[in-house]
């Protein structure tokens, strides 16, 4: 049995790309850097591009695909945008029409993909920090919640920020802001620490997306800007078509986690 945390991310592809692995990719791919997807046709594309650039908390770009090309040439060179993630949501006109496997069927010729950091990256760093993750210790999907903060408009796309949870000791809060500052490509420092219903969220056992997990005596809930944003602003501007990666099913790239990472 193949370790995953091990793995490389072309194995792991290839595995995919094959429906041998079809769960949330947390933990996989130890060293690399995760994605979140977005594809739109090329009619929206500038629009969502200035999006991402006005909003780089919840949408870092790590790479964008060539109209019509389902390559990702920068983040990974071998990879295939249509198969290669273990499970895809389909919205139309805001709603979520499906959920599948392989969007072969789906791609058109004037689509463009938009990879986005994902947090993923720095919970190694926070692993290597003696910061413990709590939906990787509970082998669940990180809890993700819809929020009152505003992204900045840009063309069409407008709506709320979607953000992660990761409950922290209290003493390792101050660390957990200092390791993921230094990513800023993934997501960077927290938008929030403690109150979830400062930011909107009435019930923090009850996600949006994801799986709910433990939150111990002693512990702060902090929140981290989320690639899942785009599916929040779907839903809100209602193109006529957005593919994204279902929440935690993520794109495993070959870029190197220490590469997005500052001093």
């Amino acid at each position: 049995m193949i370790n995953l945390s091990q793995a490389k991310p072309s194995e792991l592809r290839e595995m995919i790309r094959g429906n041998q692995l079809v769960k949330p990719t947390a933990g996989m791919a130890g060293g690399y850097a995760q994605a979140n997807l977005a594809i739109l046709k090329k009619e929206h594309a500038f629009d969502f591009l200035l999006f991402c650039q006005r909003n780089p908390k919840p949408c870092p770009l790590l790479d964008v695909t060539e109209a019509g090309s389902p390559v990702p040439k920068f983040a990974a060179p071998s990879g295939d945008i249509r198969t290669d993630i273990p499970k895809y949501r389909i919205y139309k006109h805001g709603e979520l029409a499906e959920e599948v496997t392989d969007i072969t069927d789906y791609w058109k010729d004037d689509m463009v993909a938009f990879l986005i950091g994902c947090s993923f990256t720095f919970e190694h760093a926070l692993l290597n920090n003696n910061i413990s993750v709590r939906h990787i210790e509970e082998d669940r999907n990180v809890p993700m919640y819809k929020t009152n903060i505003s992204c900045i408009e840009a063309g069409i796309f407008h709506g709320k920020m979607v953000v992660s949870m990761r409950p922290i000791p209290q003493k390792d809060v101050v660390r957990a802001v200092q390791v993921t500052s230094r990513f800023p490509d993934v997501h960077g420092a927290p938008v929030h620490i403690g109150d979830p219903g400062a930011i909107g969220i009435k019930d923090i056992q009850k996600p949006d997306f994801g799986d709910s997990v433990t939150i111990r005596e002693g512990e702060v809930p902090v929140f981290w800007a989320c690639g899942v944003t785009p599916q929040s602003i779907a839903m809100e501007t209602k193109p006529s078509i957005m593919i994204t990666h279902a929440p935690g099913y993520m794109f495993i790239t070959d870029i190197r986690d220490e590469k997005l990472g500052v001093i």
